[in-house]
C-alpha cells in the first residue's frame, strides 16, 4: 500500500451501463480522484465471475484525506457526468479505511478482497505475501458508519454499506490468489482482474 488509509468499494451495474461506467471512471472520475492531494494511486478491479461486478481502490496518504478538504469538496460537488452515473452503482459497500497491516509489494494482476469480522484471527500477512504466485497482502480496517462524512454523493446512491475489516490478497497468479484466499476461510470472498490504475504522476506525463 502505497499510505496510510484507503477507500475500498464495491459494486454492481446493469450491463447495458457497464461501458459508460468504465468509460466515465477511467477518463473523468479516477483523474478527479488522483488529482486531489493525498490520492496516492487508484485501481478499478473487474470481477472474474459473479458478483460485485467492481472493485475499486484508493490508497491515501493518511486517513484524514478521506474526510476532511478537497475530498470532501468534491464528493459535494459532483460533476454532471457524476451525477448520471452514481445511480448506477448498484448494492454499494463504501468503506473509508485505516491500514493496520501491510506486507509484501507491488501491484499483481488478480486481487482476492475478502471481507469479515474483527472476531476471526488472521495468518501471518508476511508468510501470506511469500507464497509462490503471490505478492502482497494488506489488512484494512473500516470507520464505523458514524465516522463517514454523508455527502451529495452519496446521497445519489441507493444506499451505501460498509465492511468492517479487509484482507486484500494480491498476486501475478490468479489461480494462486484464488485458492489462498479461500483457503483462508475468513469470509466473503470475491476474486478480480485489474481493469485499471492511475497514480498522480500519470497525470502529469
Amino acid at each position: 500500500m502505497l499510505g496510510r488509509a484507503a477507500v475500498a468499494m464495491w459494486w454492481d451495474a446493469a450491463p447495458r451501463m457497464r461501458a459508460e461506467i468504465e468509460d466515465w471512471h477511467t477518463h473523468e472520475h479516477m483523474p478527479e480522484r488522483l488529482g486531489i492531494p493525498g490520492f496516492l494511486r487508484g485501481s478499478r478491479w473487474s470481477a472474474v465471475s459473479g458478483k460485485p461486478s467492481f472493485f475499486v481502490l484508493y490508497e491515501t496518504k493518511t486517513l484524514k484525506t478521506t474526510t476532511t478538504g478537497a475530498y470532501l469538496h468534491r464528493l459535494n460537488h459532483p460533476t454532471p457526468w457524476s451525477r448520471k452515473m452514481m445511480p448506477q452503482h448498484l448494492n454499494m459497500v463504501r468503506s473509508l479505511c485505516r491500514v493496520r497491516a501491510s506486507a509484501g509489494h507491488g501491484l499483481g494482476r488478480a486481487i482476492a478482497t475478502i471481507r469479515f469480522s474483527s472476531r476471526r484471527k488472521l495468518p501471518s500477512l508476511r508468510k501470506l505475501a511469500a507464497r509462490k504466485g503471490l505478492a502482497a497482502a494488506h489488512l484494512l480496517e473500516s470507520l464505523p458508519p458514524s465516522g463517514i462524512p454523508h455527502t451529495v454523493e452519496r446521497g445519489l446512491r441507493s444506499g451505501d454499506r460498509a465492511a468492517e475489516r479487509i484482507l486484500l490478497v494480491c498476486g501475478y497468479d490468479e489461480k494462486s490468489v484464488t485458492a489462498a484466499a479461500r483457503a483462508l476461510r475468513l469470509g466473503k470472498t470475491d476474486v478480480y482482474r485489474l481493469a485499471f490504475a492511475l497514480t498522480p504522476a500519470d497525470l502529469h506525463r
